[in-house]
């Protein structure tokens, strides 16, 4: 079999000397004698909101400061992006709101810009913080990486530690985290939580061009839906690859565009599936990959003994993680259409690389893999 080739999507069109004059003209609204250094993109750069890094002086309060700062702001229209709003005051009012409860690493909230008059749109702006994320490109999975050719011990540091810090986000105290709560009908946070999927998938779907199998998993999870734990901050996109590290060990927890209120079965289910989606990617191209990592055992176990509270119906929340992702993947295909990348297939289908693989969880045959 041909070796992988793969290249990470481009995700934006925005001219970056126009938007560093914007961002000059904006931060000279909150603070004095600003100097911003010239933007750039990180390798890492994901594919739903859009990062942008530079250097920053300023004066306030009479103080000198400076930082290296990440910019957060929704990706253009025209970019075809990934969720049809962005909501950055509440993933900036996430990260404050775990900084304050918690000890969990998020990066420091500098400033929250919701007047879309300065870049086009709202954004925020934090404290840049040095570390390593396992690769998406090519997938930790397939090797050549800090993870993969890391000890087993490393290894299971990263996963343990990581497994520790959903634990203690779903500690934070969401009473008055009105913000957090989806704008989706539904009686309890997981119905939202279900309603809000199938509006992102019908927004995805628009265009007419609809996916099979994504269709036969949002019945198949209606039909079985299952015990619902009480509500707790629900991170989204709980993955090792949104965590940065050093020493194999978290030092920020990033992207927080996909928060909500919900069980905390639906971070442990999308950070076991994330992992499975790039290990089943990995057998496919017959490479060894990483089998033994985030086993669905292994991280229920941790969790349980860290949060002393047993996950439920992990089965259930797997295939929704994979669900989700399916919805994800089918949108990000046709912005690489649209830049030029790739081609819609014949087979909707094939336009999701775990087609195969939540097919499986649905037929019931995919849970020894895991």
């Amino acid at each position: 079999m041909d070796e992988p080739q793969m290249e990470r999507p481009k995700t934006s069109s925005r001219d970056h000397q126009a938007l560093r004059e914007q961002v000059v003209t904006w931060l000279k609204t909150r603070v004095a004698d600003v100097e911003v250094s010239e933007l750039h993109v990180p390798a890492t750069n994901g594919m739903s909101s859009e990062t942008v890094m530079f250097d920053a002086a300023w004066t306030a309060d009479g103080i000198r400061q400076s930082a290296e700062c990440v910019l957060r702001l929704p990706p253009e229209p025209s970019s075809v992006p990934v969720f049809p709003t962005y909501d950055m005051e509440r993933q900036f009012q996430a990260m404050r709101l775990v900084s304050e409860q918690t000890d969990v690493p998020v990066p420091e909230c500098l400033w929250l810009e919701t007047d879309p008059s300065h870049l086009g749109a709202p954004f925020f702006v934090m404290r840049k913080v040095d570390g390593v994320v396992p690769p998406d490109v090519m997938p930790y999975t397939f090797g050549d990486n800090w993870l993969f050719e890391a000890s087993l011990e490393d290894q299971r540091r990263v996963q343990d530690l990581s497994v520790d810090a959903l634990a203690q986000l779903h500690t934070i105290d969401i009473s008055d985290a009105d913000f957090l709560r989806l704008d989706a009908p539904g009686d309890t946070p997981l119905r939202r939580h279900f309603a809000d999927q199938r509006t992102l998938y019908e927004w995805v779907c628009a265009d007419g061009v609809r996916s099979p199998i994504t269709e036969r998993a949002l019945a198949w999870l209606e039909d079985h839906w299952p015990e619902e734990s009480p509500a707790v901050l629900s991170w989204g996109d709980a993955r090792i690859g949104n965590i940065l590290y050093r020493d194999f060990t978290p030092v920020a927890v990033l992207d927080w565009e996909m928060c909500a209120d919900g069980p905390r079965e639906i971070d442990l289910g999308w950070m076991v599936f994330l992992h499975r989606f790039f290990q089943d990617l990995t057998e496919f191209f017959q490479l060894p990959g990483m089998p033994s990592y985030m086993r669905l055992d292994d991280v229920v176990d941790r969790y349980a003994a860290t949060a002393a509270v047993a996950p439920v119906d992990m089965r259930w929340f797997i295939t929704y993680a994979a669900m989700r992702h399916a919805t994800i993947m089918f949108r990000i295909r046709r912005r690489q259409v649209l830049f030029g990348e790739d081609v819609m297939p014949d087979d909707p289908d094939d336009a999701i690389p775990h087609a195969a693989s939540l097919a499986a969880m649905l037929d019931g045959t995919y849970w020894d893999r895991l």
